[in-house]
């Protein structure tokens, strides 16, 4: 705190006694850092690294430096610690799409400390286990998204239904038909265009837009080969060039809102696992928001918006975040709630 400097200190003291979800963010001050985030104390390391992914995750944060947490005044057992710390690490890694946090660095100022955190990674690296991957597949996940294991395909032609255009050469010798047949595949070869599109997702796309890509196909006289055995997969496009050309862009559309879908229901996994929002039924009972309106609804409040419109029951309310009531045409008030997570743990 000292290194930090007094705005810090005042930021801190500032938060302090309020309503927090296990921890408080304050701004960089002295540090070499845009922000600093101060875990308020309890047993749980792994609990406590998982918040501060999450959090950096959420804030769009693209690195994190963390210490040996709990090995110093907390006396707990540095392996144990670094147990706890990778076993979060990895955890995050898995099960979230990862869009943001590119880095996270655990830095150690004890060298004997060293020992426990190698130990620890190489059990991970050589273990057998069929929950996890190996350590270094997870962190591969980690940077670029987590994939389930997928079945090894053989390239695969989409059906394909192409006119035929048939030439009859006639002419006064076998010489001149000869090089008129030359001269008609010299055109052809020269309109002909293929180009290859790689992506993570192609899988994903073929599964999900089969139908789509066929009828493409058909419509552009274009052949589409999907091939599985190289990494990433990938799709050729072959035909007429101003086809492919218009081919690889309809494609390349399709993946980019395979990822736009991808990453909104990551992020709202994210802001769940953060906090929840629930509105009261007609009985009293609370009910939760559905993940992605969870998500609009916390961004709302975080943009410091006054009202937003929200569907519950396929009617439209509009919430008033201020007041934490909803509201339809008709004048029919809900009680709305948020409730962060792990608050207090």
């Amino acid at each position: 705190m000292d290194a930090a400097g007094s705005q810090v200190t005042g930021e801190c003291a500032q938060h302090a006694g309020k309503n927090q979800s296990g921890f408080i963010t304050t701004q960089g001050g002295n540090l070499l850092c845009s922000k600093i985030i101060h875990l308020i104390h309890n047993n749980s390391v792994k609990s406590q690294v998982s918040k501060v992914l999450l959090e950096c995750e959420l804030r769009m944060y693209k690195s994190v430096a963390l210490p040996a947490i709990g090995t110093g005044q907390a006396g707990h057992s540095p392996a144990k610690v670094a147990d706890d710390m990778l076993d979060a690490i990895v955890e995050f890694a898995s099960k979230i799409l990862v869009k943001h946090l590119k880095k996270i660095k655990i830095i150690i100022f004890q060298k004997d400390m060293l020992g426990d955190f190698y130990e620890s990674m190489k059990k991970r690296e050589n273990s057998g286990s069929p929950r996890t991957d190996s350590w270094m597949s997870m962190f591969k996940s980690f940077l670029w998204g987590k994939k389930q294991p997928a079945v090894k395909k053989e390239a695969v032609f989409l059906e394909k239904k192409v006119d035929v255009a048939t030439f009859q050469i006639c002419g006064e010798n076998k010489e001149n038909v000869n090089a008129t047949e030359s001269w008609i595949k010299d055109l052809i070869s020269k309109e002909q265009f293929e180009t290859v599109i790689s992506d993570e997702l192609m899988e994903n796309l073929l599964e999900s837009k089969t139908d789509a890509l066929t009828d493409l196909q058909r419509r552009k006289h274009v052949v589409l080969q999907y091939e599985n055995k190289s990494s990433p997969p990938q799709i050729k496009i072959s035909g007429i060039s101003k086809d492919v050309y218009f081919v690889f862009a309809e494609i390349q559309n399709m993946i980019q809102k395979l990822k736009d879908t991808e990453e909104e229901r990551s992020k709202a996994e994210l802001v769940y696992n953060l906090v929840e929002w629930s509105y009261s039924d007609s009985n009293g009972s609370l009910v939760s928001f559905d993940k992605l309106t969870n998500m609009k609804l916390e961004d709302a409040k975080l943009a410091k918006k006054a009202h937003l419109t929200v569907k519950i029951k396929k009617k439209n309310y509009t919430v008033d975040l201020n007041a934490l009531q909803a509201c339809d045409d008709q004048g029919k008030t809900l009680s709305i709630q948020r409730v962060p997570k792990n608050e207090g743990k």
